[in-house]
């Protein structure tokens, strides 16, 4: 069975913003784009760069090393269809993010 935890609370990741948070051992990479909120790896894929501490641009999570761009609600990779980050559920109880582990 699933388990969510709280990770952060809506007040902590403002609109078009990407935020790092952890989940016990797990890193997450939070985006937030009007009213929903995804949850991917932290870890970028093409070289390791931290997602978490990235930006939004367009409506895409941006890698801050080397600019790659993923899909916040699939994780794919919008520069090289081979590359993609894994996806986390997602839970707005009140004001608490939760995330799917």
């Amino acid at each position: 069975m699933a388990e969510f935890r709280k990770v952060a609370t809506m007040a902590e990741v403002a609109d078009g913003t990407m935020r790092l948070v952890q989940a016990g051992d797990t890193s997450i990479a939070l985006c937030r784009l009007g009213g929903a909120v995804f949850a991917t790896a932290n870890t970028c894929p093409h070289r390791g760069g931290s997602l978490g501490e990235g930006s939004v641009q367009n409506g895409a999570i941006v890698c801050p090393w080397h600019a790659f761009q993923f899909d916040p609600k699939t994780g794919r990779c919008l520069n090289n269809p081979a590359l993609a980050v894994a996806c986390h559920q997602v839970r707005i109880e009140g004001e608490d993010i939760l995330v799917e582990m």
